[in-house]
């Protein structure tokens, strides 16, 4: 027999058929990646047979030091334990490892150890390492979800759209995940292993992360480098000279790439939609179902009242306090929640965008969708916040001569408007409001407020607003670079005339209501006849509006009539997003995995100014790195650029590559085109001939 010490020639890690079986081989194909509470066999290759009475024995390490060490029992336990089974033959032992549904994630050091019959250790084999993620397919996980349609769109989709703009002017930009690029998976356990639970106490961290409701709020507190060794940055106005404008980024793998390669130095800059789409990347890389939310004119409550409360004053530049988003964005991760009670499991609300301070840190989540719908705002995490993203009301107050508030009006139906996500069935999409929310006005709806112990916000001796006038600002959609008219009318449905004092103010906001200029300024006196209307036209010029408008192209009008007598004022509201034009791509030929393929991209510059500082960026999960090309010279008005790019797709199936165009006085110009990866069939069959 041979020497027992030079037993074990090789361990193989069989990477290839287990990270197919595992749905991982999109990751990494020579590396081993398996999902918690699924079975894998790696092959330990012998010298000779296993000698009499010996016998192997796993062992499993976690962290830089091996803070966490398990033994693998040698027969089945009870379901929370690792096991293993062998069988031998031909000079080999195939080894088949069972990991525990509720095992912890992360890379685990294999050691392999071959015993004598009186326990003493003959060889080691240390040399093997792998990675477990958690696994939504396994019905015992409790991240499982039961729906392969689900499943493919919220872990194995590295392409998504996001929502933005206006609830009424819903527009949407792609965003490429890239939870499968090269180096992705690593980066995102770097970003778990530089919280500050990982630096305070990194045994305790590991063995937390069998959790996904601590692994996701740590997600949520790393994307965002507030107090922490986060990723990013958030910047809500220019300039953004030293980094990168949030409009800029197309996809969360640069971001990510450039964090980890600096030194875990934080990427500059984000905004809530940059930071979700980061969120994102790592939730559904670590193989937590994820999808991302925008609400439309979403609150951010400051004194936790449930209400935003705003003073008409047209002299203030800033929302001091509370304040109303166009949009907001952030992820929901699917889940079970044994620490809640029945009734909260599924969707959860993670938002990793700095706001506010969740148990001293800036994370938000998760918070179960369902809690959120029923006003249940005891249950953990963060759930009145949530709530009064989706539910606050608006009330307006006038400031009297004496310094005194008077409340003008409230609106119960604004907040938490056309709540959207992609849908599993394509780039269109999907409104899930109903999930958040009771319809507007149902008694179901009364009751959750009542429950979520919503205070009066209207004294009972005071009307919403005077039955007489009605107030309505009307808008077209104009693209950035034309003039365009809106229409402020003051309706008068009493009998008699009305005197009213019309104050109508234009500002440049950024989408989250910071305000960036004033645009313009009017103030009349009018009479407005019973039974009539009177409508103002202000004229919006370029050359005015580009002087102050943000990237972010919008524009806020505030209206407020006062009419004489003892009328209370009345208030309107509304904000004009300014179009983009679109780039057009063009893919040349078809597409093969390890082929060069050629792109062509062009632009035509739709302002009455010229463009200098032109740069292209490209993008796309399986296609290329985040690529850029600059335009030299100077874009006149009405002036077409092409430019082509060559690459060569790394990965087959349906590819997107999402291109993002800039410039001094045009940005976030954005475009995306689909590209089928084939694998190229060589005829390799012998050429016959002969009679048949």
């Amino acid at each position: 027999m041979s020497d027992p010490s030079n037993f074990i020639v090789d361990v193989d890690l069989r990477s290839h058929e287990n990270n197919l079986a595992h749905r991982t081989r999109e990751i990494d194909r020579e590396r081993l990646i398996v999902r918690r509470g699924q079975p894998f066999s790696i092959t330990v290759q012998c010298s000779d047979s296993l000698p009499p009475k010996h016998q192997l024995e796993l062992v499993l390490h976690l962290g830089k030091r091996d803070e966490v060490v398990v033994k693998v029992q040698k027969q089945r336990g009870v379901g929370d334990s690792w096991w293993f089974s062998q069988q031998e033959a031909q000079g080999e032992i195939l080894l088949t490892l069972q990991s525990p549904a509720d095992a912890v994630i992360g890379q685990y050091r294999l050691v392999v150890l071959l015993m004598s019959p009186d326990g003493r250790i003959v060889e080691t084999v240390d040399e093997v390492s792998f990675h477990v993620l958690f696994n939504p397919w396994c019905k015992d996980d409790v991240v499982y979800l039961p729906d392969e349609r689900l499943l493919q769109e919220y872990i194995m989709n590295e392409d998504g759209v996001i929502f933005m703009d206006t609830w009424d002017y819903i527009k949407s930009i792609p965003w490429s995940y890239g939870q499968f690029e090269d180096f992705v998976m690593d980066i995102c356990f770097e970003v778990l292993d530089n919280s500050k639970e990982a630096l305070h106490n990194s045994k305790m961290d590991i063995e937390s992360r069998s959790d996904p409701i601590y692994v996701s709020r740590m997600v949520t507190a790393m994307v965002n480098a507030n107090g922490d060794r986060g990723v990013l940055i958030g910047r809500w106005r220019a300039p953004y000279l030293d980094g990168v404008a949030p409009n800029r980024w197309t996809g969360s793998v640069p971001i990510l790439r450039q964090w980890s390669k600096s030194g875990i130095r934080a990427v500059k800059y984000g905004q809530c939609w940059v930071f979700a789409g980061v969120a994102c990347t790592v939730l559904r890389c670590l193989g937590i179902p994820t999808r991302l939310i925008t609400n439309f004119c979403s609150a951010h409550d400051v004194d936790g009242n449930l209400s935003l409360d705003f003073v008409v004053d047209f002299e203030s530049r800033e929302e001091k306090t509370d304040s109303k988003w166009n949009f907001h964005c952030w992820v929901e991760s699917w889940m079970r929640r044994d620490d809640l009670p029945k009734g909260n499991d599924g969707w959860q609300v993670l938002d990793p965008t700095p706001q506010e301070l969740s148990d001293g840190e800036f994370c938000c989540g998760p918070c179960p969708v369902a809690a959120i719908k029923e006003g249940n705002l005891g249950v953990k995490y963060d759930a009145p916040f949530v709530f009064a993203e989706v539910n606050a009301d608006i009330v307006y107050w006038n400031v009297l001569p004496d310094g005194q508030r008077q409340q003008i009006s409230t609106d119960q139906r604004n907040v938490g408007r056309n709540i959207s996500t992609k849908s599993v069935y394509g780039d269109f999409r999907e409104d899930i409001t109903l999930l958040y929310k009771y319809p507007e006005g149902s008694v179901e709806e009364r009751e959750v407020y009542k429950k979520a112990k919503r205070r009066a916000t209207l004294q009972p001796n005071e009307s919403v607003e005077p039955a007489q006038l009605s107030l309505s600002i009307k808008h077209p959609n104009p693209v950035f670079g034309t003039d365009f008219d809106v229409i402020v009318e003051v309706k008068n449905e009493g009998g008699d005339d009305a005197n009213v004092h019309l104050t109508v103010h234009a500002m440049a906001v950024t989408y989250n209501s910071l305000h960036q200029g004033e645009c313009q300024r009017q103030m009349n006196n009018v009479t407005v006849s019973a039974q009539n209307a009177h409508k103002e036209v202000l004229r919006f010029r370029y050359d005015d509006y580009a002087k102050c408008v943000s990237d972010h192209h919008l524009i806020r009008v505030k209206a407020l009539a006062e009419a004489q007598g003892n009328s209370l004022p009345i208030m309107a509201v509304a904000d004009i997003p300014l179009s983009l034009p679109e780039l057009h791509i063009q893919v040349l030929g078809k597409a093969f995995v390890w082929e060069q393929l050629t792109a062509s991209i062009s632009f035509t510059n739709p302002l009455p100014v010229p463009l200098t500082g032109g740069v292209f960026t490209l993008e796309g999960a399986g296609l290329l790195s985040d690529t850029h090309i600059y335009v030299d010279g100077v874009i006149s008005p009405g002036q077409k650029v092409s430019v082509k790019i060559a690459f060569t797709p790394m990965r087959t199936g349906v590819r997107k590559l999402l291109v993002d165009f800039d410039s001094d006085r045009l940005k976030d110009v954005k475009g995306v085109i689909s590209v089928v990866v084939r694998k190229k069939y060589r005829n390799t069959l012998p050429v016959l001939s002969g009679r048949f």
